[in-house]
């Protein structure tokens, strides 16, 4: 395995990186330090969305998107670059719902007509999009799901609820799962369907964080029409379009190249920092720590870069389960950085949104926030399963 870029990927790293670099001096302060949501300030929200049209001239949405589809067709290595680029600058900029998970659905499981209508906005960043999954009952068991869609001549009118939808309050768009047949058990009789999230009998509720702010909603139906050309795939099938997600880039790497950034500014910290006359980086335990925290990122970066080239060169099965290795890799890694920045700071750590703030109390919203690392996009236990079942070829015990 051969980790060197070829020219013109080096080229293309030193272009975002010094685009990044730029766009990021004018960020606004919630994300000076990373560790906040784009989605919880109006603010921060404003400037994800100037800097997705900014992506979008450039063609970097869309830039691993096959050409039929108005893509760059750019190679899952470059993919790997630009992700790792713009998640150590902390930028903000992708719709991870639109342009990450909905896009390589409809350029594989869409018609003509609706690829042509919904793919443009999202390439160009005018249209952002949230996810309408999981359910109060239906999380981690998303198959049971019992939001209804019951069709009515052209529409279909859909009765339910939904929960943990990032940005719904401010997206454009939702793409949910809906049961369309009642009569047909677990993961059949489920249809995806697109929503204008403006439509009539759709409410949308905050779900609160522990310090006030707010990134995930609760989403309630209410006789919500939705014309039958916004289904994805055929009726009942819906299940299987979730799966149809294009060979993108699924490596990881965006969340240890924001633990790369987060070290580097504890090391600042502990160099700038004294505690009894002396700096804290004279203290061989806070020295101990944070090169652990560096070697364990290492070794995550080199496990995502191995995905990378297993996806390149086709090793499609194995890259799947090792994208869930990854996944609960990254995620029990960000919860030690928390832990292990809060220990290191102090009581310093959990002053906040204040000018003693150091960092601006990153290492308190990333302690408050990352207990849910392990189960937002598959919880641990799920990406263990997978591992066994695919990786593993393990029995199914269920």
């Amino acid at each position: 395995m051969d980790f060197k870029f070829t020219a013109e990927e080096e080229r293309f790293k030193k272009e975002a990186e010094a685009f990044f670099e730029e766009e990021m001096k004018d960020a606004p302060p919630v994300y000076e330090f990373g560790g906040r949501d784009a989605n919880i300030t109006e603010e921060g929200w404003k400037f994800h969305r100037e800097m997705a049209k900014k992506l979008g001239v450039k063609g970097w949405i869309a830039r691993a998107w096959p050409k039929e589809c108005g893509g760059g067709d750019a190679s899952i290595m470059e993919q790997l670059i630009f992700n790792e680029v713009r998640a150590y600058y902390g930028a903000p900029g992708i719709d991870i719902s639109g342009a990450a998970m909905l896009a390589p659905t409809l350029i594989v499981a869409a018609n003509e007509e609706q690829q042509r209508r919904f793919l443009p906005p999202i390439a160009s960043g005018e249209t952002m999009w949230c996810q309408g999954w999981s359910e109060p009952n239906a999380g981690s068991d998303l198959a049971a799901l019992t939001t209804r869609a019951v069709r009515k001549g052209n529409h279909y009118i859909v009765n339910g609820q939904k929960i943990w939808c990032s940005a719904a309050h401010w997206a454009d768009w939702m793409f949910l799962l809906a049961r369309t047949d009642p009569s047909q058990k677990r993961s059949r009789g489920i249809s995806f369907l697109l929503l204008d999230i403006k439509s009539p009998g759709v409410t949308i509720r905050p779900i609160e964080y522990m310090n006030g702010s707010h990134s995930f909603n609760e989403v309630f139906f209410d006789d919500v029409k939705i014309p039958i050309e916004n289904r994805v795939g055929e009726e009942n099938k819906g299940w299987a379009v979730t799966r149809q997600t294009m060979n993108f880039e699924r490596s990881g790497v965006a969340r240890f190249a924001e633990i790369k950034r987060g070290v580097e500014q504890l090391v600042i910290y502990v160099k700038e920092t004294k505690r009894d006359g002396r700096p804290l980086a004279d203290d061989p335990i806070i020295r101990q720590k944070l090169a652990q925290l560096a070697v364990e990122n290492a070794a995550g970066r080199a496990l995502a870069y191995r995905i990378a080239w297993e996806q390149t060169k086709g090793g499609l099965v194995m890259a799947a389960s090792m994208a869930s290795a990854a996944k609960v890799y990254g995620s029990e890694l960000f919860q030690r950085f928390a832990y292990i920045g809060c220990e290191i700071m102090g009581m310093h750590a959990q002053v906040e949104d204040h000018r003693w703030a150091p960092m601006q109390g990153k290492f308190i919203h990333e302690y408050q926030k990352c207990i849910g690392s392990n189960i937002a996009a598959g919880s641990s236990e799920i990406q263990r399963n997978l591992i066994a079942w695919a990786g593993l070829e393990m029995p199914r015990t269920i």
